[in-house]
């Protein structure tokens, strides 16, 4: 059973199962796993992906780190087809907030802003030294470090009071301390969630450097969860990653300026952001003038990979990480440049480009950061437009709409899609809507059988009256005449005459003479020749109406997936 599995599973590649089949030691299974994990998903990028540049393909580095198998089952499960879109309701783009430069999410999801409250990153803010020339107007007199409620925005808890300059990079350790990094005091500090002042600082306050005790202007900061190395990314005027141990010891370091013409692995400009990814010991660095994605093993600094797309532009600002997904914003394009500014989902294995978002409320100025969570909420920080936006995951339609006419036509491919429609806009038990479809059919028999009984009536009163007439014309045949040209009627002769002319006319009157039976109406007759196509119609109409309405979905084509 297991290698009929496999056999499915790898479709074209059932030649492997056989290899292993008959020769069960010359792979391990768990690599085995892992293979069978890059088969489906290729087939399951192969229809996500429509937009990529296969141009950047080849700047892709595929080397896959193969993993624990529930990792992998993962991966096959959550990066199916799906859609990111904003939030409209989420109260929080309305917060007021200074220059948005780092964000995070807690344990329980909760969403943690790092702002710069009153102070702002300007021309005037550093020399050429990098020394910052404004500590005159001394730290920062707000909570610069605001937790937020992921849902309605209320503020839970904040911290940070006097204790920061110019705020920059955010993390959270899985004992819930918050990491930080200050570019104007060139120094990276932990802070407890209640405490008010730093449990350790790295670097020394207000003067950059670039040896093992100094930063200059360091942008980011993670800890791994399974070791606790600290890991910095330093920065705006160096140009390397500095691995610390838990209580703070420097480690090694890794990375280079980048070089004239293509930047080369390992090679940096303006190491912006760090996405760590345990999983796989992987530290993912958004290298931001490069505009890509380089990840480096933990434990070496080994370069493993470069993930980089057309569509990136020039700049990518951040990089955060879910199992099996990398989240991405890149910055504005250069005059010239078509590439907009907006924020991308990327499978992780391979860096392939699964979805792209952008705001509906407001537009991305210069989207500094972002973090996710794994249920694909994902928050992003502004720094100019000093906003936060909240984006979720909805499910894609396979759908299009065409609009003629003012209407809006949509042709659904997915019969479930019909179904959660209509359920969502009844939000009513099931048993209701069985009863109201059976309800139509009742109703469209009904309708038939009245459209049958009034068709075969009016086909039946024309042969009635024909009938009549032919028999009329056949007794004036037959009468006899007098000799001064008057007919000579017998009574019974007469009285019929009498019933065929009427009793105020010298002329045949069939109304009169259909009126004496008693089963027929007068005001029926004069009203068939005029309504009675029309009230067919509209009856007609109705059960069409009626049948579309209640029509069941047709049953989904299967799916490959």
């Amino acid at each position: 059973d297991f290698y009929s599995l496999l056999s499915k599973l790898l479709g074209e590649r059932e030649d492997v199962v056989h290899v292993y089949k008959h020769k069960p030691t010359e792979k391990a299974e768990s690599d085995l796993v892992a293979e069978i994990a890059n088969v489906v998903q290729k087939k399951d990028l192969a229809r996500e992906i429509t937009n990529h540049d296969e141009r950047d393909s080849t700047n892709l580095v595929r080397d896959r780190i193969q993993s624990e198998h529930g990792e992998e089952s993962w991966e096959n499960e959550h990066t199916g087809d799906f859609h990111i879109e904003e939030a409209v309701e989420w109260p929080g783009l309305d917060l007021k907030l200074g220059q948005v430069s780092g964000l995070a999410l807690d344990a329980e999801n909760n969403l943690v802003i790092f702002h710069r409250g009153d102070h702002v990153w300007d021309e005037n803010s550093f020399d050429n030294t990098f020394v910052y020339q404004q500590r005159g107007l001394g730290p920062i007199e707000q909570n610069t470090i605001l937790v937020l409620h992921p849902s309605n925005a209320k503020l839970l808890h904040s911290l940070g009071k006097s204790l920061f300059y110019l705020p920059h990079g955010l993390s959270i350790d899985k004992n819930g301390n918050y990491w930080v990094t200050d570019v104007a005091l060139h120094q990276v500090f932990k802070l407890g969630p209640d405490e008010k002042e730093p449990i350790l600082t790295l670097g020394v306050a207000l003067q950059p450097g670039s040896d093992k005790n100094h930063f200059c202007q360091p942008t980011d900061v993670a800890v791994d969860p399974n070791t606790g190395s600290i890991y910095v990314s330093d920065g705006y005027c160096n140009s390397r990653i500095i691995q610390f141990s838990p209580n703070g010891l420097y480690v090694m370091q890794w990375g280079e300026e980048a070089s004239l013409g293509r930047a080369k692995p390992g090679q940096f400009h303006i190491p912006h952001s760090l996405a760590l990814i345990p999983d796989f010991s992987q530290l993912c660095v958004a290298d931001r003038e490069n505009g890509r994605i380089q990840c480096f093993r933990l434990e070496t600094g080994e370069f493993i990979r470069e993930i980089k797309h057309k569509s990136f532009g020039r700049e990518l600002f951040a990089v955060s990480y879910v199992p099996g997904l990398l989240f991405a914003v890149n910055g504005m394009p250069y005059p010239g440049e078509a590439e907009p500014v907006q924020g991308f989902v990327m499978n992780f294995s391979t860096g392939e480009i699964i979805d792209t978002f952008i705001p509906l409320r407001k537009s991305f100025e210069m989207p500094h950061d972002v973090v996710a969570s794994e249920d694909r909420t994902v928050f992003v920080g502004d720094v100019h437009a000093r906003a936060v936006w909240k984006f979720a995951s909805t499910e894609k339609m396979e759908h299009r709409s065409v609009k003629k006419a003012g209407i809006e036509v949509q042709e659904i491919k997915e019969s479930e899609t019909i179904v959660e429609g209509r359920l969502k806009n009844n939000p009513e038990s099931t048993d209701p809507v069985k009863k109201q479809e059976k309800q139509h059919l009742v109703q469209q028999h009904t309708s038939t059988g009245v459209s049958f009984v009034l068709i075969t009536t009016l086909l039946i009163i024309p042969v009635v009256v024909l009938l009549a007439i032919l028999l009329f014309i056949r007794w004036r045949k037959t009468t006899v005449y007098g000799g001064d040209g008057e007919h000579k009627l017998d009574s019974s002769s007469g009285r019929i005459l009498g019933r065929l002319r009427g009793t105020g006319s010298g002329g045949l009157n069939l109304g009169n003479f259909f009126a004496s039976h008693k089963s027929y109406s007068r005001k029926g007759f004069d009203r068939v020749s005029t309504e009675g196509s029309d009230q067919e119609k509209d009856e007609d109409e109705g059960t069409d109406s009626e049948e579309e309405c209640s029509a069941s979905p047709p049953p989904p084509a299967p799916s490959s997936s």
